[in-house]
């Protein structure tokens, strides 16, 4: 059994005194990004300017997190998917379950020079479910070679025909999943469009659109969990306490300070939070696998967040790896990251 599966029954055995915590890479960013979703290359700590990674660095990433084996989920574009799951097995004899991004809403295209994010948000899928669990379209296969599992989002944008559109996706895409045996996880974003909901009241406009939008799915169709951001204590605990067994997990957003991504884990999980998903905290890393290292250290509540922002910083000095920031500023956090209070 996988261990998320196995976390999965834990918790729902015993919500109110479970310390299981599943931890997701998200390395689907190339549905979003595009050519920028690697990463930046970097000489002794710095930027090298509009030169990134190419997809085969991305790719040796992936494949090093799947080797440490700390992670539970790793979240893949479909292509990629393909790639290591399908052609290389590399899922197989590992305990993580691979898990691929099932739609992607234009709040998510990140393209340079492009105006997308100033329009509410429009739903879209590239991938189908076919190719996901089979690598290509097919009704008669019954093993699954690629994932059985996906990330479905939605962004509430405070619009009726947007949000509209997005409704009428996700009540499709569920009952195509249910037919065909898919899980998903559910993604719910803030609103893409900044003037929709004021910031301070983002975190309740989320709690009421995911009860009121699952209050009419039943078991068959509900998600496995939640991806929201951390939207500050008071938000993150009355959607928790509403039902113990809706899972709730935040998603890790921008890079921010090495204490930004340890303290977000912390303070979620105190509050509630069971999963945590982060894509450009551990892609953007000096040392991706320390920084997966540390944040489990953190989930299972071995070390706090400082501790483990001072155990990076001699990681690195061990290894020789120039860090992007000094010590004393890499253990404040980032005011950007503040914003939902």
């Amino acid at each position: 059994m996988k261990s998320l599966d196995q976390k999965l029954q834990a918790i729902h055995a015993n919500p109110a005194q479970c310390k299981e915590f599943i931890l997701a890479d998200a390395k689907d960013a190339d549905m979003g990004f595009g050519r920028t979703a690697p990463g930046p290359i970097r000489r002794a700590g710095i930027h090298e300017s509009l030169r990134y990674k190419t997809r085969e660095d991305y790719l040796n990433q992936v494949r090093e997190v799947i080797w440490q084996g700390l992670v539970d989920i790793m979240l893949l574009s479909a292509s990629n998917l393909e790639k290591l799951a399908i052609r290389e097995k590399r899922f197989v004899r590992s305990s993580i379950t691979p898990a691929a991004r099932a739609n992607d809403s234009s709040d998510i295209w990140i393209i340079r020079n492009s105006v997308y994010s100033s329009v509410p948000s429009k739903p879209f899928r590239s991938a189908t479910l076919d190719h996901i669990q089979y690598g290509r379209l097919s009704g008669k296969s019954t093993k699954v070679a690629g994932a059985d599992l996906g990330l479905y989002s939605l962004t509430f944008c405070n619009d009726m025909e947007s949000d509209h559109a997005t409704l009428e996706a996700f009540h499709a895409f569920r009952h195509e999943a249910e037919r065909k045996r898919f899980r998903y996880f559910l993604e719910v974003f803030a609103p893409n469009i900044a003037s929709a909901v004021p910031p301070k009241d983002v975190g309740l406009f989320l709690n009421d659109h995911i009860i009121r939008c699952l209050a009419g799915v039943c078991e068959s169709g509900r998600p496995l969990f939640l991806k929201i951001p951390y939207c500050g204590p008071r938000a993150l605990e009355e959607l928790v306490s509403y039902d113990p067994h809706l899972i709730v997990g935040i998603l890790g957003g921008a890079a921010g300070t090495t204490l930004d991504a340890f303290q977000l884990l912390y303070d979620a999980k105190k509050h509630g939070a069971r999963v945590a998903l982060f894509g450009r905290k551990i892609n953007l890393a000096e040392h991706p696998l320390a920084m997966v290292e540390l944040l489990r250290s953190v989930a299972d509540d071995k070390i706090s967040p400082k501790e483990a922002v001072k155990l990076y910083h001699d990681r690195l000095q061990k290894e020789g790896i120039r860090s992007f920031r000094p010590l004393r500023e890499d253990l404040k956090p980032a005011p950007v990251l503040n914003r939902y209070g």
